[in-house]
């Protein structure tokens, strides 16, 4: 009895490592980047725009 309870709580501690685990790949994912608003590239030319 004692190897059947301690194999069940090592199942259940491992599928709560499991379930947590995934939760913060999940949250990890979903976080968005903060990103300059900055264009890459910018075309400066003599003239004004009309």
């Amino acid at each position: 009895m004692p190897r059947l309870l301690s194999a069940l709580l090592t199942s259940l501690a491992a599928a709560a490592l499991a379930v947590g685990a995934a939760f913060g790949i999940v949250a990890l994912l979903n976080a968005t980047p903060e990103q300059p608003n900055v264009p890459l590239i910018s075309y400066e030319s003599a003239t004004p725009r009309k």
